[in-house]
């Protein structure tokens, strides 16, 4: 069982990758292993799908159509034990991370010059604040932070790539409806990522407010209110601008089916392509628009816990 040895040195890499090589680097192989197997899964119930249309409305063959669906089980049985697995995996991971990040920063605490004052409670208050809740996103994130990129990249990959090899003019629609989130996703999420970095900023102010005068006496309670004020108003932000793109990502998901339904259905109509090719482009679009999102969540949770990580390692090392 891992678990850390806070005696043997603790000490925190300057980068958040660093960190994540650092405590969970094996495992981040394992994970990417079963993240391939995965995604090298995902487009083939795509083509079972077309397989089992066109069997059922041109050749009419029930045989194949029941081997077909047994197929079609499997592959979705296969898929989703080896999800399972790596979410547990994950999860430990994660876990572990987490105990191991506590278990460092509590060690770094204890070799740190002692200080008097408002300083010292400033400090005690980010150190309550980086043990007790900054630890678990960034613990959170270590458990994802090589398999769910490659994991999610890699059925955007395989599934767009089906879809081109299927049929490359409906394929080339799509992607073209699905290119405008290229420029508004990392413009909205930069925004993001300043109010999480300042609203971190703003919740160690509190903590350290706490420490110093745990009564909040009457000089210190106006400053504190007004900087729980002040986080409202971050998390307000956030709020409007992550389901602002969370808003404008399925518009261009459902515009991206809307195209794969009138091109292809008019393709259909002309006898160019089989009724099968427009199901499995549809569900194709189904199957890409939880990947991307969870991409874009990938890269919005990577941002603020790079942030995160930055700041507690500045702490830790009294930077």
């Amino acid at each position: 069982m891992w678990k850390p040895n806070p005696a043997a040195g603790a000490v925190l890499p300057r980068h958040l990758f660093g960190y994540v090589w650092q405590v969970s680097g094996w495992h981040q192989l394992g994970l990417a292993a079963l993240s391939v197997l995965v995604f090298l899964l995902s487009a083939v119930p795509l083509e079972l799908q077309r397989r089992i249309v066109n069997d059922a409305i041109g050749a009419k063959a029930l045989e194949s159509i029941l081997w077909l669906a047994l197929a079609y089980a499997g592959v979705a049985l296969t898929e989703g034990s080896i999800k399972l697995m790596l979410n547990v995996y994950r999860g430990w991971v994660s876990e572990s991370a987490v105990r191991s990040l506590r278990s460092t920063i509590f060690a770094l605490a204890g070799v740190q010059p002692e200080e008097s004052g408002d300083a010292r409670a400033e400090a005690e208050g980010t150190e309550i604040s980086m043990i007790v809740s900054e630890a678990v996103p960034i613990g959170g994130f270590i458990g994802i932070s090589f398999s769910e990129p490659l994991l999610q990249g890699g059925i955007l990959l395989s599934v767009f790539g089906y879809l081109m090899y299927l049929e490359p003019r409906i394929a080339l629609f799509s992607i073209a409806v699905f290119s405008p989130q290229l420029i508004f996703v990392p413009l909205l999420q930069g925004a993001i990522n300043r109010r999480a970095r300042k609203r971190i900023q703003t919740l160690r102010d509190v903590s350290g407010g706490i420490v110093a005068d745990p009564l909040g006496g009457s000089a210190a309670h106006p400053e504190q209110q007004a900087r729980f004020d002040s986080v409202f108003d971050l998390n307000m932000g956030i709020y409007k601008l992550k389901f602002s793109m969370n808003f404008l990502m399925n518009l261009m998901h459902h515009l991206g089916v809307a195209c794969a339904l009138g091109i292809g259905g008019w393709y259909a109509v002309k006898g160019q392509i089989e009724v099968g090719t427009v199901v499995a482009f549809v569900s194709g679009l189904a199957k890409v628009n939880d990947p991307w999102g969870d991409v874009v969540n990938w890269f919005r949770e990577m941002m603020e816990v790079r942030i995160r990580y930055r700041l507690v390692a500045e702490a830790a090392s009294g930077r």
